[in-house]
């Protein structure tokens, strides 16, 4: 696995992140996590090809205090190995709302709760082309 991570930014509610890049042409899965630091993670989206047991899913979830949280899984499949993804996710107080290239949504809650986050990272078989906060 190969990563990049971002420090020090700033991702605040009303905030819209919006994400390009392309996913290797042999990738079996990568990726997004956005948190509060390096371990805590608030969102993880984890587009999977076919790992850890899922086909052509998305899976969500958070990490704190070194524990995954329950998964959460809903929204399309629009990501191709070697093609082109854009990902918009706009942040309320509440939750992400995740927008998909093929205009499907995935919903999910803010479980940490924060109102800002500071630490984007990406790991896995892809290759971020964008990141543009507004």
């Amino acid at each position: 696995m190969s990563g990049m991570i971002v420090k020090n930014m700033s991702f605040k509610v009303g905030q819209t992140l919006t994400i390009t890049g392309v996913p290797k042409s042999d990738a079996t899965n990568f990726a997004v996590n956005i948190g509060p630091n390096e371990t805590d993670i608030a969102m993880h989206m984890n587009p999977r090809f076919s790992a850890h047991g899922d086909e052509r899913a998305v899976v969500c979830n958070s990490y704190q205090e070194g524990v995954w949280c329950e998964e959460h899984r809903e929204g399309g499949f629009p990501f191709n190995q070697g093609e082109e993804f854009k990902i918009v996710i706009t942040f309320t107080p509440e939750q992400f709302l995740l927008t998909l290239s093929d205009g499907s949504e995935i919903h999910f809650p803010n479980r940490l709760g924060s109102e800002k986050y500071r630490v984007i990272s990406f790991d896995g078989e892809v290759r971020i082309q964008g990141i543009q906060i507004k």
